[in-house]
């Protein structure tokens, strides 16, 4: 009883302690802050809004709960803004990505020519997020053709929520070097964000796939086979990022596993230079190919 006489009066206290606390939006902020926290807001850089909103409430508790109220309204507005237009938007609106291409060619001693096109295309929606891969390599040796690869991807994503995702895909390869003339892939699973920073990703999925294969020797294989990707991507210092992605289809037949990895560095703008290494493994090739096959690239991105 007596424990509860003395909490009885902060209790009937507490609403006029709380009427009279101090409206963080009528707090005066220093004008230093202030002059910062208007450029980040009006630069549109979240990560900026952020970090000024943190080391405001480090510095005056006070004045920082209203920068952090002013960083959380505008961060809803935005939100709010970014969700309509998504809304509003068509099929062929939203699509953003980057464009990369390389080459090389000698005249003289040697006459050799080769040529490197990479294209990425994403659009992110409420629900459901669309990814498309297009990638074509060539390299020729006295007019005689040493290397030829293709491949074009699709892949729809339905977001389950802000990590989670079941995602799609279909995809056509051809690389008679390494074996087949033709080959079409389809899988279905549940990929996973891991990782999701501003600086940071990884992307893990995992399913069921289905693969038929039309071999340089006559050989035509169709199998089940299981699906495993990891995409992961780091930015080292501005302006400068690290991108390693690697896919593997395990089956009954010839399974295959394959990996890149990309050194981006902005130059200018949209453009941006890219050294790459990439690595496929194929188990069962047919007799003649290798099963080993690399490729180092050196190529000018635009991104848009």
């Amino acid at each position: 009883m007596r424990r509860l006489s003395l909490l009885l009066p902060l209790l009937l206290a507490a609403p006029l302690l709380l009427a009279n606390a101090p409206d963080p939006q009528s707090v005066m902020i220093p004008e230093t802050i202030r002059a910062m926290l208007d450029a980040a807001l009006e630069a549109g850089n979240e990560a900026d809004v952020n970090t000024i909103a943190k080391y405001a409430r480090a510095a005056d508790p006070l004045s920082g709960d209203a920068v952090l109220a002013i960083a959380e309204k505008w961060k809803a507005d935005r939100a709010e803004q970014r969700t309509q237009v998504i809304r509003q938007a068509s099929f062929l609106d939203l699509w953003s990505g980057k464009a990369e291409i390389g080459g090389y060619m000698t005249t003289g001693n040697s006459d050799t020519a080769g040529g490197t096109a990479v294209l990425d295309l994403n659009r992110e929606g409420l629900r459901w997020r669309q990814k498309f891969h297009a990638q074509a390599d060539y390299q020729s040796n006295l007019n005689i053709t040493t290397r030829e690869h293709y491949l074009a991807s699709y892949e729809p994503n339905y977001k389950v929520d802000d990590r989670a995702y079941i995602y799609g895909v279909a995809q056509y390869e051809a690389d008679r070097f390494l074996g087949y003339y033709n080959r079409y892939s389809t899988s279905v699973g549940a990929g996973y964000s891991v990782l999701k920073t501003a600086g940071t990703k990884l992307d893990l999925e995992l399913g069921p796939a289905y693969r038929h294969t039309e071999f340089t020797d006559d050989t035509v294989q169709s199998s089940l086979a299981a699906r495993g990707t990891a995409n992961f991507s780091v930015r080292i210092l501005s302006g400068l990022s690290v991108s390693q992605v690697a896919s593997a289809y395990v089956q009954r037949y010839n399974s295959t596993l394959s990996g890149t990895t990309s050194l981006n560095a902005k130059l200018i703008g949209p453009l941006s230079a890219a050294l790459s290494y990439s690595v496929q493994y194929e188990s069962e090739p047919p007799v003649g190919s290798v099963s080993t096959d690399t490729t180092s690239r050196a190529s000018l991105v635009y991104s848009f």
